[in-house]
């Protein structure tokens, strides 16, 4: 399938995990993918896997909390490829692992910055580019922990995901008369580092996956990553504001 030829993709925190399977998945369909992330060399690779499959992509390297660098960086694509016409926003970070009354105030506050404030700053800027383009489609990445299911000592980490799944949901109907679709998906456990415990391998997550998912197994990269180009996808053009469970089957 070619559903992303001549599209350029903007994807935030691309150097692991799910964002990178989001972007590998996009230019193979097609897309000229800009691969946006902190670290200029787990970046890199990101955009020679892309290349070794004959695909589109470059490196910008941009830190979701900082608006200026943001700015820059719809710029740098649009320069680059010459047009922005979808954004996954998926960068995040996880802290906690303690009750909610013993997170440490840097803690909370580093989790709400890239989490919530950061997937508002790149919608901020994302918008702006699309509103004066013709529109454009968003996509961003929440959890099921948040809106959808509650397990202990993580609430930095659920409360800013389910901000995320609101923020989606709000601006999704702030701006679709302006051309640009706003959806989510909400991953569970799935094949990439953070769904693992401290010092867990990742035998010892698929052994604890078959009591605790009714699946009995972590969801693929790759399935997670198929969710998201649907929504992006004229497939799904009269989704909006939807935020897509992608968690075998726990928070069901």
């Amino acid at each position: 399938m070619n559903r992303f030829t001549g599209k350029t993709v903007l994807v935030t925190g691309a150097g692991s995990g799910l964002g990178r399977a989001i972007a590998i998945a996009f230019a193979s369909e097609g897309a000229s993918v800009a691969a946006a992330g902190r670290t200029a060399a787990s970046l890199d690779e990101t955009v020679a896997l892309i290349h070794a499959d004959g695909g589109t992509a470059a490196a910008f390297t941009a830190d979701v909390t900082d608006s200026a660098q943001l700015h820059d960086l719809v710029l740098t694509t649009v320069a680059r490829f010459g047009a922005l016409d979808i954004a996954v926003n998926n960068a995040g970070i996880f802290r906690g692992g303690v009750p909610a009354g013993e997170v440490e105030e840097q803690d909370w506050d580093a989790v709400i910055r890239t989490n919530v404030t950061g997937v508002w700053l790149a919608m901020k800027h994302e918008i702006a580019h699309m509103k004066e383009h013709g529109g454009g489609t968003i996509v961003n990445i929440s959890a099921n922990l948040g809106a959808h299911r509650r397990i202990p000592n993580a609430a930095p980490y659920i409360t800013s995901k389910a901000a995320v799944s609101a923020l989606t949901r709000a601006a999704a109907r702030d701006h679709i008369h302006q051309n640009i679709r706003i959806n989510a998906v909400s991953p569970g456990a799935s094949d990439a580092p953070m769904s693992l415990r401290p010092g867990e391998t990742e035998a010892d997550r698929a052994e604890r996956m078959k009591s605790e998912n009714p699946l009995g197994r972590v969801a693929e990269a790759d399935e997670v990553a198929a969710a998201v180009l649907y929504l992006a996808s004229p497939a799904a053009g009269s989704v909006v504001g939807a935020d897509l469970v992608i968690d075998s089957g726990a928070s069901a």
